[in-house]
């Protein structure tokens, strides 16, 4: 049995799955049981590579009952805490970045600077494992009865210096719903009221807030189906990339070299967030309240030009 732990979120899961897939081909005949929040045990399922789901909420303790694994791997971060955790369930092989405080003094160096895609490919390479960084595409969820051909916006995230400004979305709301477009708004219950404010400010129905009213598999089949995505650097811009649909990601605190999508697929764009635009270099290093100011310096006209330019590069690669 192998034990993985990933006690993160949408995007973390969906950056990991190449690992998670080379992990099922590279020891094959072996459950694979991913420790990970519960509530993300539907995308789980549609990487093809999870055959269950440990119900774990942090990276300091994994509660698992069972007899030892053969193999644990840590694919939530360097440790201590996610070493020391997997550690006492006593597996008889531990594949994790060194970490000699953890416990862990083999394995491969971590890199601060490496896309997180990449970083957990190397640490199954250095272990002799496969791992291919472009194998990010998502299964489509089966059923959900969701909208077809829209254009999904996300002004929520759980890190406010993550967040375009509300007035900004709701204007770019209202240019693209008068260029054809048909708008949505996403995010978490906590995000309604959010998304509802843009709804209003863009003019837009109050059927096009769908924050708070979709599970993890509607909001990946809303995606998958979607015409556009435009975002934060937040789990729906990773489902995007799972899917292949076209996308407009907004990053601030965080570089896009490290957390964007792939550089060489065309769907995508990014704006903001490269290593240049200043010190921070993740969310925790902004001592501001509020959007970063590199996200912040991102205009409505920007991103219009940018929805285009993903459009007319989608139209030319469909066709």
């Amino acid at each position: 049995m192998i034990l993985v732990l990933r006690a993160l979120g949408v995007g973390d899961l969906a950056t990991a799955v190449p690992a998670l897939r080379g992990l099922r081909a590279g020891l094959p005949g072996r459950e694979l049981v991913l420790a990970a929040p519960a509530w993300l045990a539907p995308l789980a399922a549609l990487t093809g590579a999870v055959d269950r789901v440990l119900p774990t909420d942090g990276p300091d303790r994994v509660d698992w009952t069972g007899p030892p694994p053969e193999v644990a791997v840590n694919l939530h971060g360097r440790g201590p805490e996610s070493h020391r955790a997997l550690a006492t369930v006593r597996p008889t092989r531990l594949l994790a970045y060194r970490n000699p405080a953890g416990g862990h003094p083999d394995g491969p160096a971590w890199d601060d600077d490496e896309h997180e895609v990449r970083r957990w490919c190397r640490l199954l390479h250095a272990y002799g494992l496969p791992a291919d960084p472009g194998d990010l595409a998502l299964r489509r969820p089966a059923g959900p009865g969701v909208p077809a051909g829209v254009t999904v916006l996300h002004p929520g995230s759980k890190v406010p210096a993550k967040r375009w400004p509300a007035d900004r979305f709701a204007g770019l709301a209202r240019t693209l719903t008068a260029r054809g477009h048909r708008v949505v708004l996403t995010g978490s219950a906590d995000e309604r009221a959010l998304a509802a404010r843009v709804a209003r400010d863009a003019g837009l129905p109050p059927e096009a807030v769908l924050a708070g009213r979709t599970g993890l598999a509607e909001l990946a089949a809303l995606v998958a189906d979607a015409r556009l995505v435009v975002s934060g650097d937040t789990g729906v811009a990773h489902l995007a990339t799972g899917y292949g649909t076209a996308s407009v990601v907004l990053f601030g605190p965080v570089p896009a070299e490290r957390w964007g999508p792939p550089a060489d697929r065309p769907r995508h764009r990014v704006l903001g967030g490269t290593r240049a635009a200043g010190p921070d270099r993740d969310s925790a290093g902004f001592a501001g309240v509020g959007t970063h100011p590199t996200l912040g310096a991102i205009g409505i006209d920007e991103v219009v030009a940018a929805v285009a330019e993903v459009e007319r590069v989608s139209g030319a690669v469909a066709a």
